[in-house]
């Protein structure tokens, strides 16, 4: 352990000195660094030399490559991308600020909720609050109970079935889950149809980190069956496109074959299964919320 009290070496952690070191690793060299960074090599090397020395741990190590980061090294390179990411963030929202916008929220959102329900809902919050900027990025529901958690976002939109851990979850809305097949498919035309029913074909599954591929996954594993998954693609689009060319069958919310669906002339046959019907929750972590984030929240809960 380096000497001296914790806060003597966050002293030294400042930000140029972290992006010098970022961009060593990233470059893989002292020279490609400092041509980054439009400095003399030699600055480059004492600014590592007394970082290292501030930590009390060597953070690179030269192989024939290059340099490349120490486990310690790997440690403070993930704290500094985020360091930096959130130093770029404020400098955004400070100019924003400086024209009129009065808050920020910025909220993680699995993409059932993206592609069915938030590009009206947030329409509408924000033509009423035109002072309020909303930074949206789509995780998976497991990364956005982790993002809001570790304080990336201030809110979340997640599926019901996500342990919220830390988290308190609201209600935000369902929906349900239906097959979707080309027309003539000998599923087609089913008023229900159980996911027991479909194991025998060839499925078309959203990412491995999706709430909707876990529930198919968990579901043919408890009904002992294999889920013949032919390919994973990355967005409901891409499922009904690959549905659309006979590639296999997919799973997607209902509202979104609504979206999607007629112009590809699929047909949708709604799941029977419990589990089909889902719920979509909001996160946010305890205490009072940000004003804006309340606004936010206010709005996007149904009424009582």
């Amino acid at each position: 352990m380096p000497d001296g009290p914790i806060p003597s070496i966050l002293n030294r952690l400042d930000l140029k000195t972290l992006r010098l070191f970022a961009a060593i690793c990233e470059e893989g060299t002292l020279n490609g660094a400092a041509r980054r960074a439009a400095i003399a090599p030699s600055a480059v090397s004492k600014r590592l030399a007394g970082l290292e020395r501030a930590l009390g741990c060597p953070l690179l190590t030269r192989d024939p490559r290059g340099m490349r980061p120490t486990p310690a090294g790997e440690t403070l390179l993930h704290h500094t991308r985020r360091m930096l990411a959130s130093a770029e963030q404020i400098t955004l929202e400070l100019a924003e600020h400086a024209r009129g916008v009065r808050g920020f929220v910025r909220v993680l959102a699995n993409l059932s909720a993206i592609v069915q329900f938030l590009p009206e809902d947030l329409q509408g919050f924000l033509a009423l609050q035109t002072n309020i900027r909303v930074d949206l990025e789509e995780r998976p529901s497991g990364g956005v109970v982790a993002g809001v958690e570790e304080g990336a976002a201030d809110l979340g939109i997640c599926a019901g079935s996500t342990e919220t851990r830390s988290l308190v979850a609201h209600p935000y809305r369902e929906d349900r889950l239906v097959l979707v097949v080309p027309a003539g498919h000998p599923l087609a035309g089913r008023d229900t149809i159980a996911l027991s029913e479909t194991l025998d074909h060839d499925h078309v599954g959203l990412h491995r980190e999706s709430s909707i591929h876990a529930a198919l996954r968990d579901e043919a594993r408890r009904l002992g069956r294999p889920l013949r998954l032919r390919i994973h693609v990355p967005s409901f689009d891409a499922i009904c496109r690959m549905a659309q060319a006979g590639m296999g069958i997919g799973v997607v919310p209902e509202r979104v074959h609504a979206l999607l669906g007629p112009q590809m002339r699929l047909s949708a046959v709604p799941l029977s299964d419990p589990w089909a019907r889902r719920r979509l929750n909001l996160v946010v972590r305890p205490g009072p919320p940000p004003p804006a984030t309340s606004l936010l929240i206010g709005h996007l809960r149904p009424p009582d």
